[in-house]
Formats: structure tokens, sequence, C-alpha cells
């Protein structure tokens, strides 16, 4: 059974502690710090609370202060690396992208999908001495990587469609699609070719090819995928020649998820 069809009686929640993780989860780029106002306003909360969990964060060692301004501290990252040490999904598929990797001499990821982002759990090591694609625990908008395209795609067209009217098409490239219908081709395009490929969506000079990792059900658990120089393969090499590799592994990884 799925995580998600399992139900959970609200008398059993600890709603502080939703609350404490939303404080975590209003810190990004965009806001390194906060002062209570303004995480208030992030998350939904009064100040008087928002500023009691900051306290709190503080308290345990997961942000600092000046008094004025609250900023996350490096033991946050404990939290990720548990779910990274804990979770099968990394482990199971180090072996396979390790071995792609040393095949095309390029980095191998895979990644899930957490609501509009996508998150790398998963990297080889790639044998150059410098490498391209993202680290593990790397977040990017779902719409500009190739992944997220290819774990959309195994969404029914309903759940697609209501994922599209939730999120927020920026624009990161000239090439980055935002019109909601091409998206939406795009994807359904997608489930067809059981692969996607794109082209400087995300950032100029880098193209990228991903497929949806599936068990023996045929649910998504993630995507496998790499990240390369456009100006090293054209979309019609990267499909002679990279993606076989990646048909390969996830087939053999099936029965395995």
């Amino acid at each position: 059974m799925d995580d998600s069809d399992f139900q959970i009686a609200r008398k059993d929640l600890i709603e502080s502690l939703g609350k404490g993780l939303s404080i975590i989860e209003a810190f990004d780029d965009e806001h390194v710090r906060l002062t209570p106002s303004e995480a208030a306003r992030l998350t939904g909360m009064t100040r008087t609370a928002a500023r009691r969990y900051l306290l709190s964060l503080v308290h345990f060692g997961y942000a600092g202060t000046d008094g004025k301004l609250f900023w996350l501290t490096p033991r946050v990252l404990r939290l990720s690396q548990s779910y990274l040490g804990a979770a099968r999904l990394p482990r199971l598929v180090q072996p396979f992208i390790q071995r792609i990797s040393m095949q095309c001499g390029e980095t191998v990821n895979v990644s899930v999908l957490d609501g509009h982002e996508v998150v790398y759990v998963a990297r080889s090591n790639s044998p150059r001495v410098v490498s391209i694609g993202y680290h593990t625990g790397a977040r990017a908008p779902a719409h500009v990587v190739t992944p997220g395209i290819a774990m959309l795609s195994t969404l029914t067209d309903e759940a697609l469609d209501e994922w599209i009217a939730g999120h927020s098409f920026s624009g990161f490239t000239s090439y980055t699609v935002t019109d909601r219908d091409t998206f939406r081709a795009n994807v359904r395009h997608a489930r067809v070719l059981n692969h996607w490929i794109t082209h400087q969506q995300f950032d100029l000079g880098l193209s990228g090819v991903a497929m949806a990792l599936k068990d023996r059900k045929g649910e998504c658990k993630g995507a496998m995928g790499m990240t390369v120089q456009s100006r090293s393969y054209t979309p019609e090499q990267i499909e002679a020649q990279l993606l076989p590799l990646l048909q390969d592994a996830v087939q053999t990884l099936r029965p395995l998820l």
C-alpha cells in the first residue's frame, strides 16, 4: 500500500509539529533570513506563534538569531540526511546509476516529485573531473527539469490538470515552456514516449533526458535521468546514445522497486 493511502485520524496528529516544520520550509533562497512577522506571513500563523517556533528552533540548534532576524543552521541538514540514510530508493539505485555513468561518462541522477518541485535523492560519481547536474538534496521547479516531465507523465489527465492549475510557471530561459496548454501537451507526449528530452529549459547550454521509475504495479517511484552539455549532444544523439542506457536500467529496476 502506498503511504498516501494511509488515513490518519485528526486526533492522532500533533499540529504543533506540522507548524514547526512549516517554519523551517519557509526559508529558501529568497528568504534566507526572516523576521517573526515575515515567517508569520509565509506560514499563515500569528506573529507571536511564529516567534515562539523560531525561538524553539534556536533552542534546539536548528536556527540562529541576532535578536531580530532568524536563519537556519547546518543542523537542519540532519533531517534530509536522515531520509537519504533510511530511504530504500537511493540505496537501491546507486549501483545502477554508477554503472551508467561509467558507460557514458556523464553524471546520472535519481529524483522524486515533492509537490511542485523535483528533489534529487541520488547521484553517480562522474568519471569527469568537472561534472554537471544536480547534487543530492537539490531542488528544482518540476516544469523546467526533465525528471519532472517524466514523473508527471505518469499522472492521470485529471491529476495532471489539477497539478498544472496549482503550479507557477516561471520562466528561466528563453526556451522555458510557461504556457500551460503547451506544457500539458508535452507531458502527454512524454507519456506516450515513456521518456522525455529537454533543451535549455532551466539553464542555458544544458539539456536533459529522463525516464520515470515505476514499480511492478506501474506506480511511479521517481525518475532517473542525466543533465548534459547541449553542445556535446544533439537531441538525436541523446536519444541514440544515452536513452538506451536509462531504458535498460529502468527495466531492470522495475521488479525490484
